[in-house]
């Protein structure tokens, strides 16, 4: 036998080892015999095209690219080294090419399911859903056991909103294979869409139990925050932040916001979620437009709708002033046209519906229109399209309102705050550059309706003459150090009641289990059902004090019982999710239902359910500030915001870096 022929017949076994490896997901394993065989024979397409895959499982995209990238050279006809090319494009944020590459497997192989499953996948990037529906019903024909195409098409449903047939399609993926950690983590968050959140829960559990997909265990602990489930729960909040401290890719950041996290774990959380899923992607930097004209000022959201954001923005959209500014509305969520889209819409010289572009489009035509600030008005939370924002849409990006820290974000300049929400000794656990806005960061609508007519007691199921404490946060923000507060003012104050919101059955179960367990009959606890705006901010008049939650305070529930009326008492934290509290009630000058301690926020608590005139002084005192504060001034917010936009322009116009400032106070 001849070297050449000893080298084939080696090669020949290291493949076949390989490929048991493959079988058995021994990547590694599997990547070493392929390297072997790679230096013995260079230029084997099915070694390069291997090697690719087991690159690819172990998230080695970059050097998986470079073996996909020379195996299609060799054999343009390769059908599985295009479909690991297009993975790689996938990962690397470039849905154009990676479609392109399953076009190309799927002309090299026309009758296998994997490219019309994986060109189904690319479409759902591109924002093409219905056409990425068609391409996994398609794989799904040429084989129905295919469980990827069925968790793909599930994608395409939930995109296209239809949750239901979403839900049977992810069932059927991960009854194909249940041991897909990622289909039961689509399964899950179809669930979660449709509030449905004790049996997300069971799915968020098995998709952990087989492996843990990136960020979902923070995802099962916010899940299990949902539906107030709290077995293990500082253990879970412990394992959640050992992980995120060890930079693994652990949880979204928006899942630490509600538990015991510090600023600095809630960066390194943000910075390890966008280098994975949010890089910045190379462009040249947008020119800043010419002083002389307006600037050009861009709202991005989801959320233009009857939406909490928008009751609260309404307003300074409104009051910008037009000779100053040229306002831009990117809306890239549910085109619902209802009273607020009305509203808002009217309120923007150009309204631009961009739900159907991909990220790459909304930042071209963005800097096309040459906008001179671009404004994220969703930041990490649910829904948002960062995406948009590493492609650079404008000279400036900001982080304004709908993320309540820091996006660890290197394209995001500027986050506007205040100094009770970020203090100054905190600056170096941001990665923007803060901007202090004189008296607090919050918009307040002072066009917002309140409903003239309340409710009786009786009607909201109150006891007539009870003191009532209320809390109508989402049940996530809830803790149980929080509740333990609660239950023991329960039993402090003598026939008390705890109103609380009507958010999934779940959660009111375990809420009504929990107060039982620590001695407080569950019947004490009132359940209040949803209610359009105006009605829900009339019936905060039969209440007599909101109890703010500890790690994620009430932020527009807050903001919505002070409207009304409603004293509400805070303790601030650490991060600026726990902070908005103790700046609503600054910016409305009632610093005393600010408590220092967690002692104190007890101890001030009862007082104010026992001494009735101490409680009525500063109902008094509340609804005279109303109208004379800066909190519900509108317009004054609006002369804040808009010299914070101002002097970013105007450095930026300068060619100077971002750089932290404070707005002065124009009242």
């Amino acid at each position: 036998m001849s070297p050449e022929q000893k080298e084939e017949e080696q090669a020949r076994g290291l493949f076949s080892d390989a490929l048991e490896c493959l079988a058995r997901e021994d990547y590694a394993g599997a990547e070493a015999r392929l390297r072997q065989a790679h230096r013995l024979v260079p230029e084997r397409v099915s070694v390069l095209t291997n090697l690719a895959a087991a690159l690819l499982r172990q998230d080695r995209t970059a050097e998986a690219a470079r073996y996909a990238e020379r195996a299609v050279a060799l054999d343009p006809a390769n059908a599985d080294g295009w479909l690991n090319l297009a993975f790689c494009h996938k990962r690397a944020g470039a849905p154009v090419e990676a479609l392109a590459c399953c076009e190309r497997s799927i002309a090299a192989r026309p009758q296998h399911p994997d490219g019309w499953s994986s060109r189904g996948a690319a479409l759902l990037e591109l924002q093409r859903p219905e056409e990425a529906l068609e391409s996994c019903d398609r794989a799904i024909a040429l084989q129905a056991a295919h469980a990827e195409a069925w968790s793909n098409r599930g994608l395409a449903l939930n995109t296209l909103q239809r949750f239901d047939e979403a839900v049977e399609s992810h069932r059927h993926a991960t009854g194909l294979d249940p041991r897909s950690a990622q289909a039961w983590t689509n399964l899950a968050v179809t669930l979660g869409d449709l509030g449905r959140h004790d049996e997300s829960l069971t799915c968020y559990e098995k998709a952990i139990a087989l492996g843990s997909p990136p960020f979902a265990l923070g995802d099962w602990l916010r899940t299990k925050m949902q539906v107030c489930d709290w077995a293990g729960f500082d253990a879970a909040c412990d394992r959640t932040l050992a992980a995120v401290d060890a930079g693994e890719r652990a949880a979204s950041p928006f899942a630490l916001l509600a538990i015991p996290s510090s600023p600095a774990q809630q960066r390194r959380c943000a910075e390890t979620y966008i280098a994975e899923l949010f890089p910045a992607r190379a462009s040249p930097a947008p020119r800043p437009s010419p002083a002389a004209r307006r600037i050009r000022l861009g709202y991005f959201s989801r959320d233009f709708r009857n939406n909490a954001l928008s009751y609260l923005l309404a307003g300074l959209f409104e009051q910008h002033h037009r000779s100053r500014f040229e306002l831009f509305a990117f809306s890239f969520g549910p085109q619902v046209i209802d009273a607020m889209r009305t509203r808002v819409e009217a309120a923007f010289e150009h309204f631009l519906d961009v739900s159907e572009k991909t990220d790459d489009q909304i930042a071209q035509l963005a800097r096309n229109l040459g906008l001179d600030i671009a404004v994220d008005l969703k930041g990490l939370s649910g829904y948002a399209r960062t995406g948009i924002f590493a492609r650079r849409t404008a000279p400036v990006q900001v982080n304004y309102m709908g993320y309540p820290g820091t996006m660890g974000a290197p394209y995001i300049d500027y986050l506007i705050a205040d100094r009770v929400v970020v203090p100054e000794g905190e600056l170096g656990q941001y990665s923007e550059c803060v901007v202090w806005l004189p008296h607090t960061y919050w918009a307040s609508d002072s066009k917002r309706p309140i409903a003239q007519r309340t409710p009786s007691r009786a009607e909201a199921g109150l006891p007539e003459n009870a003191f009532v404490f209320c809390c109508f946060n989402n049940p996530a923000k809830i803790t149980p150090d929080a509740l333990d507060v609660w239950m023991r003012l329960l039993a402090a104050v003598e026939g008390s009641v705890l109103w609380l919101l009507d958010h999934n059955a779940a959660a009111t179960r375990n809420l009504r289990a929990e107060a039982q367990a620590r001695g407080i009959a569950p019947t004490r606890l009132v359940f209040a059902p949803q209610l359009e705006p105006s009605a829900h901010l009339a019936r905060h008049r039969v209440a007599d004090l909101v109890l703010d939650t500890f790690y994620y305070n009430a932020h527009t529930t807050a903001a919505d019982a002070l409207w009304a009326g409603l004293p509400v008492l805070t303790c601030p934290g650490e991060a600026f999710a726990s902070r908005v509290g103790a700046s609503l009630l600054h910016a409305l000058g009632l610093p005393e239902l600010i408590a220092a301690s967690r002692g104190d926020y007890e101890r001030l608590a009862l007082s104010l359910a026992t001494e009735p005139e101490r409680l009525a002084a500063i109902r008094r005192k509340l609804n005279e500030n109303i109208p004379t504060h800066p909190l519900f001034d509108t317009a004054l917010f609006a002369r804040h915001m808009e010299a914070a936009y101002a002097t970013m322009h105007e450095r930026s116009l300068q060619g100077l870096p971002p750089q932290r400032f404070t707005v002065p106070d124009a009242g």
